[in-house]
């Protein structure tokens, strides 16, 4: 797993299409915190691990999870489990919608 902040998440996803970015809170906590463009997928799900790899095609393609905040361990636990599941690019955008919303609140 490779954390990676703001700058490197905005360049993935304009380099990669095909990115998956999954936000990995509950469903309710999803609808409020939320980047557009990107799937949810609630890490308590009994199929979270099957729902990502067919959202991302494939557990060789890469795939970013996030959640709230830096105090949020959400994607990193979803980070953790994806790996021990045998997704080989992992990446966890620890700012989350917070840190997305304060860059882009600049813009």
């Amino acid at each position: 797993m490779e954390r990676i902040n703001t700058q490197q998440l905005e360049s993935m996803m304009e380099s990669n299409s095909d990115l998956a970015v999954i936000n990995a809170l509950p469903e309710g906590s999803a609808r409020e915190t939320h980047i557009e463009g990107t799937s949810n997928i609630p890490i308590e799900r009994d199929d979270f691990v099957e729902q990502v790899e067919k959202t991302a095609g494939g557990k060789n393609q890469p795939v970013v999870v996030y959640c709230a905040n830096t105090e949020c361990d959400v994607s990193d636990k979803a980070a953790k489990k994806l790996e021990e599941n045998g997704f080989q690019r992992v990446y966890d955008y620890e700012g989350g919608v917070k840190a997305w919303e304060n860059e882009h609140a600049k813009a």
